[in-house]
């Protein structure tokens, strides 16, 4: 059945770190929507941003995923109306007006048009379109995010969660949290995004102390795993370079390429598997390497079998396999290549990989390098888990999982060439010091960093991260936008109400 989103009266159970702030952050809210409504708010529907610890562009590939939940988050505070409109205003009322809808109109969503409401509405349209139901009561409501907008840290997915969040009470539903992650996931649709679900399940489900293994083949499944307890307790720091990558313009060149290229790569590995004419790979739309594996795997008795170790055996497996299926093509193959090893014309095997859905420009495809880093780093984030779970007190977890997350770094960029030279430079600058791992996290080419760093070293690590990285490149930079940029955060509770 699944539990619903929880309610808390203490901010004790939601933040790990700065409640003192977090409190005075909430009061502030308050009065300021008693201010504008005139009423005090009923309670605040709070949903934080995620941050993807370890595995990296491997989700669309059919793999897991390691995400926790963070600190900064979106609040909204809100009060029954008894009207039949729907109020909202942000606490950054220059960026963003207020906005007052009918809830008829909150339907309405023209994703053509850069409007920040929009959010909202997706958040309320999905969440009625569910139940199957046209509207709700009306409300009033003021927002106030902390999550960095474009910096891969999910601003839309904590937008989108809090606001069914406080949809659903005003109007007496209550859905699972299994329920609404799928329900955001879908919603974001409205304003022309396409989600694999991860941001919106770590937003609704995380815990605090906890990050999350989110599976997505062959359904969407999140397992809580706790973070070891260390000798030297552990944070994480988030770094945002500050280098924003404007996808439309270079998806066809990165990430619409990166798809289409495992795409096709699992579908060159299945023919080189003998099990690209069974029915599992056949009906797979697209096939993954993740279907690809399986299946290669589905007459093995796994009865009593450890399954973090048959994931292991069965990745590590498959980047061999990879090598002997790729590694006639070191520097990539051209169209005609890759559609002669499949019996196909280009034309049929841009179909079959949807490039009307995924626009691509490349001269070679590097399926080589981008199928060693999809194993290879679905084994890390397996291996993480691992560690995570191990209970093994001789081991030095933080150099175990940074490790992890600098090898994982090493293949974004090496592999997966994801990276850019600021992240590079941020992830050189905190390792020096002392950051046990450091890695992009997001999409990549630009966004934020994220740094596994013991608690007595967080201000050093961040110190040098502003002198040698922020005060050269931005020495305009207001201290409101440096904490914007630059903060340290534990695995957080996830999705919930503040009464």
């Amino acid at each position: 059945m699944g539990s619903p989103a929880p309610t808390v009266k203490s901010l004790n159970s939601v933040y790990s770190l700065n409640v003192e702030a977090q409190t005075q952050r909430y009061d502030r809210l308050s009065r300021k929507f008693a201010y504008i409504y005139g009423a005090k708010p009923d309670f605040i529907a709070r949903a934080p941003g995620r941050v993807n610890i370890i595995g990296e562009h491997i989700d669309y590939c059919g793999f897991p995923v390691f995400p926790m939940a963070i600190a900064p988050d979106m609040l909204i505070a809100v009060h029954a109306n008894g009207t039949d409109r729907v109020r909202i205003s942000n606490v950054n009322t220059e960026k963003y007006p207020a906005r007052d809808f009918r809830t008829a109109e909150i339907f309405e969503i023209d994703s053509k048009v850069h409007e920040w409401s929009n959010y909202f509405k997706c958040g309320y349209r999905g969440l009625f379109e569910h139940i199957g139901r046209s509207g709700g009561n009306g409300f009033d409501a003021l927002l106030d995010g902390t999550v960095p907008a474009g910096g891969g840290l999910s601003s839309s997915a904590a937008f989108v969660c809090a606001t069914q969040l406080a949809v659903q009470r005003v109007n007496g539903i209550n859905l699972t949290q299994v329920e609404l992650a799928s329900i955001a996931a879908g919603a974001e649709r409205y304003v022309g995004v396409n989600s694999g679900g991860m941001d919106q399940t770590a937003s609704i489900m995380g815990q605090q102390g906890s990050a999350l293994f989110i599976e997505f083949d062959p359904a969407l499944k999140a397992t809580p795993v706790k973070l070891p307890e260390s000798n030297s307790p552990f944070v994480f720091v988030i770094a945002n370079t500050l280098v924003v990558s404007d996808k439309h313009v270079t998806a066809p060149v990165c990430y619409n390429l990166r798809v289409v290229e495992t795409r096709i790569g699992a579908l060159i590995l299945a023919r080189h598997l003998g099990v690209a004419d069974h029915r599992a790979c056949k009906d797979a739309d697209p096939l993954t390497f993740k279907v690809a594996m399986d299946e290669y795997f589905a007459t093995q008795d796994t009865a009593g079998s450890d399954t973090v170790q048959m994931w292991i055996d069965h990745l590590s497996a498959m980047l061999h396999a990879s090598n002997a299926a790729f590694g006639s093509h070191p520097d990539g193959y051209t169209r005609e290549q890759m559609a002669a090893a499949l019996d196909m014309t280009p034309d049929a095997l841009s179909a079959a990989v949807h490039e009307d859905r995924f626009p691509v420009r490349a001269q070679r495809f590097k399926l080589l390098q981008r199928a060693q880093h999809a194993f290879s780093e679905a084994l890390r984030v397996v291996k993480f888990r691992q560690i995570c779970e191990s209970g093994d007190t001789r081991l030095n977890y933080c150099t175990a999982l940074g490790d992890l997350m600098n090898c994982s770094q090493d293949s974004c960029r090496d592999l997966f060439e994801c990276s850019c030279p600021e992240i590079d430079e941020l992830c050189a600058l905190a390792r020096r010091a002392g950051s046990f791992g450091s890695r992009l996290t997001g999409a990549g080419w630009g966004g934020c960093t994220v740094h596994l760093v013991s608690r007595d070293k967080v201000e050093s690590v961040k110190q040098v991260l502003v002198s040698e990285y922020y005060a050269k490149k931005f020495p305009n930079m207001t201290a409101a936008e440096l904490d914007n940029a630059l903060f340290a955060t534990a695995p957080g509770c996830g999705a919930c109400y503040y009464e």
